[in-house]
């Protein structure tokens, strides 16, 4: 039976998803630290519903997305009367997402049973936390000093590929989808602003499609109190996400990379060295 606990552990993991979706920190990362040193979610439940709650909770930040870019994802679909040109005479066009999802899309078809059966761990995740860490570094040091993309109007299909392919790191729990995608960003060229904008564009397809594929897979698992458990997930995940997203969209520009970077191995090294 669902119970108040059940309700509070799900609120707490939709805050921690909500929060970090779109920082790049990775937020499957925390989310299983936090599931895994307080909750053991996979107890109370089993270990297949604890992963497939851990995806599937996703779609609350997805459709925090959806709400704040609406005119820009009506653009990209054809359902809103374009605009015309920019002032650099393109826009973004479905194309240019659909090649940045396509490395991706493949890789996980490939992989997806290996992820969940190997790679959700606290010992993986603190991996992710390094070696995500030290990419985002690279791309600092490594990229131009003046961005030659500074809206997402300007990107070129090269650099939808670089980016879909830098997406391609964030399989690895800990490793973080935004923070993969921005490094590739801006070591093509873009600017931070412009590489975050893409990666909530393309995280949108993302994850509604791993998520809508781990409920295929999965659904034997959900009961109705585990429905209600990812149901109360998904609400808090929505509402932190809503929260958290433009605060970092002017956030990332400010500060770049390197704070996120120095957190997550002060973070990796924490768990390391207290926990492991």
């Amino acid at each position: 039976m669902f119970v108040l606990w059940d309700a509070f552990v799900a609120l707490v993991l939709g805050l921690v998803e909500g929060m970090t979706e779109f920082v790049p920190v990775s937020s499957t990362g925390h989310m299983i630290i936090v599931d895994d040193f307080l909750f053991q979610t996979k107890s109370m439940f089993s270990p297949e519903a604890a992963v497939a709650f851990k995806i599937v909770i996703q779609l609350g930040s997805i459709l925090a997305v959806v709400v704040l870019m609406w005119d820009r994802f009506m653009d990209l679909l054809g359902l809103r009367k374009s605009q015309g040109q920019t002032a650099f005479g393109t826009r973004l066009n479905l194309w240019q997402v659909l090649v940045g999802l396509l490395p991706a899309g493949i890789l996980y078809l490939l992989l997806d049973d290996y992820i969940d059966t190997y790679l959700f761990s606290t010992e993986t995740v603190v991996i992710g936390l390094v070696a995500g860490a030290v990419l985002m570094l690279a791309a600092e040091w490594l990229r131009p000093r003046k961005p030659k993309t500074e809206t997402v109007d300007q990107m070129t299909y090269k650099q939808a590929i670089a980016v879909g392919l830098f997406q391609c790191l964030s399989m690895w729990p800990g490793f973080s989808r935004s923070g993969s995608t921005i490094s590739g960003g801006v070591l093509t060229g873009m600017s931070h602003r412009v590489a975050a904008d893409f990666t909530f564009i393309m995280a949108v397809p993302v994850m509604a499609g791993v998520s809508f594929f781990s409920l295929l897979k999965h659904w034997e698992y959900f009961t109705p109190d585990v429905i209600s458990f990812c149901a109360v997930g998904m609400i808090s995940a929505f509402v932190f996400a809503l929260l958290s997203i433009r605060f970092f969209l002017k956030l990332i520009q400010r500060i770049k990379l390197v704070p996120f970077a120095i957190y997550r191995l002060a973070l990796a090294a924490l768990i390391y060295f207290v926990f492991l």
